[in-house]
């Protein structure tokens, strides 16, 4: 023992040194990289400033957007990785135009593809990523959308009168929209992705992986036995290996003939046609493949969904005359009382909801930041460039308040076909995406927001629990209210409508 520690304590000088060497090298590292871009001149070695980011995200990039006012781009150090923030709306397009092997590459998550998995829409570059967004247009055609539509219906419809129940129930306590929310947009997804494919005990299944998956992205990336990001890491393999079932299931019933029901069926009919066609089945649509892109379908629709939903109830509670233009909309077009569906038609005559939707989105865009990983050194401006490796966090939020007349205000009109701020101001509006990777649902996303809008106002009469920063942002991994929307719901039609899907 002795001779153990008299030779540890002749090499501890040596370790020291060699330690504070790594130490200053790292930070040498992290200058070079930074060179006069806005932001801290020391960070914590290896760690940098993720403690913050994880404790208080909210705060984090209200720092970094700060600190970019000036130039457009701030950067810190996360987890041994040197970050850029885009604030700049025309340089957030530059990295999304530049999606590309020698360029960029968009990851969703800074630790994504070991969270996601290899077979990823995300991931795609080029041709195949061409091929495959080929693919999915059947997915999205007013037909397709006619049959989702229906089916969203009758579960806004569910989920509204129980709300109203358990409010009821409650009498002088608000109720936490966030939850109850998330809870039916996940039941929405599941139905429209692969209905019938689903069974009762798989969606509860679904359900409780998909929990421990949102909550393994909010944590450190720590892949060990109990972490969280382990857990989710795991939830995403058993969530892909149940839609690749749901993919193999959906395939067989398309193949007999049978009329598609769910996004997954559409799918399968299209790819069955091409098979039957050309004798050979299209790139990327093994049910492995498909399974995988039906998680991003859902990681893509679930959790931004509950964010604009929970702005547009708190929105609509803070601007009472937009909420009154609303009904007014609503009511000359579609009655309760009717027992009747809304259609096709139905919701595009309500322009001034729609209107309303887009704002929502702009306003509070639920994905604030769009993750990309820098392949190759890129000359962002005339005196700053990328370095490889580099992970770049173009802001679709801060890009929202640019350029739009009055950005700060939530003004639904200047979507109007008068004053078309969206055509004017098209480059600012981020919050799809652009470039090669733009949201290729976003019809379905902006309709889903649209009708719960007018089902919300028009079956419900509601009042948000106010408190001091009730209304501040909280990352989720999305955005949402701080309180989580709390409201007093009552019913206001004199009676539900009974809906079916024919």
């Amino acid at each position: 023992m002795d001779s153990f520690l008299s030779s540890l304590s002749s090499v501890t000088p040596f370790l020291v040194t060699l330690l504070v060497l790594i130490l200053f090298l790292e930070q040498i590292s992290y200058l070079r990289k930074k060179r006069n871009a806005p932001g801290p001149n020391m960070v914590l070695p290896f760690f940098g400033n993720a403690i913050s980011l994880v404790t208080q995200p909210t705060r984090f990039w209200e720092l970094q957007a700060e600190l970019a006012a000036s130039v457009g781009i701030s950067v810190n150090y996360i987890i041994g990785r040197f970050i850029v923030f885009i604030r700049n709306a025309e340089l957030s397009h530059l990295v999304f135009a530049n999606v590309r092997p020698d360029a960029f590459a968009l990851v969703g998550h800074p630790f994504g593809k070991k969270l996601f998995g290899e077979h990823n829409l995300i991931y795609m570059f080029g041709q195949d990523h061409k091929d495959l967004r080929r693919q999915l247009a059947p997915n999205f055609t007013p037909r397709a959308l006619s049959t989702y539509t229906a089916l969203q219906q009758i579960i806004i419809l569910k989920h509204l009168k129980s709300w109203e129940r358990l409010s009821s129930e409650l009498l002088a306590e608000p109720i936490s929209l966030r939850l109850f929310v998330r809870e039916m947009n996940l039941e929405t997804s599941q139905t429209v992705f692969v209905g019938r494919y689903l069974s009762r005990e798989a969606r509860d299944k679904f359900r409780d992986d998909y929990n421990l998956f949102n909550t393994g992205l909010m944590k450190l990336p720590f892949d060990l036995p109990g972490c969280a990001f382990r857990n989710a890491r795991l939830a995403v393999e058993r969530l892909v290996e149940t839609l690749t079932d749901c993919s193999a299931q959906s395939r067989k019933r398309m193949s007999e003939g049978e009329e598609p029901s769910c996004l997954i069926d559409f799918w399968m009919q299209e790819t069955v046609r091409e098979i039957t066609e050309s004798k050979t089945a299209p790139p990327h649509s093994t049910n492995k493949e498909i399974g995988s892109y039906l998680f991003d379908f859902l990681f893509a629709a679930q959790d931004a969904s509950t964010s604009s939903l929970l702005w547009a109830v708190t929105l609509l509670d803070s601007h009472p005359d937009v909420l009154r233009k609303v009904r007014e909309e609503v009511s000359r077009i579609w009655s309760p009382e009717s027992d009747a569906l809304i259609s096709a038609n139905q919701l595009r005559e309500m322009k001034y909801t729609q209107a309303v939707a887009r704002e929502v989105v702009r306003y509070r865009a639920p994905a604030t930041l769009v993750p990309h990983i820098a392949t190759e050194d890129f000359p962002l401006t005339k005196s700053f460039t990328i370095p490889k490796g580099t992970i770049v966090f173009p802001s679709v939020y801060e890009s929202s308040f640019q350029g739009f007349t009055e950005a700060d205000r939530f003004d639904p009109d200047r979507f109007s076909e008068e004053r078309q701020e969206d055509v004017l101001y098209k480059r600012n509006f981020l919050a799809f995406g652009a470039g090669p990777h733009q949201c290729v649902g976003q019809r379905y996303a902006l309709n889903h927001l649209v009708l719960f809008i007018a089902m919300f106002v028009t079956l419900l009469d509601f009042k948000r629990h106010r408190t001091d920063g009730c209304d501040e942002i909280m990352y989720c991994p999305t955005i949402c209210p701080k309180d989580g929307c709390k409201v007093f719901l009552s019913r206001r039609c004199p009676a539900y409508p009974n809906l079916s899907p024919n």
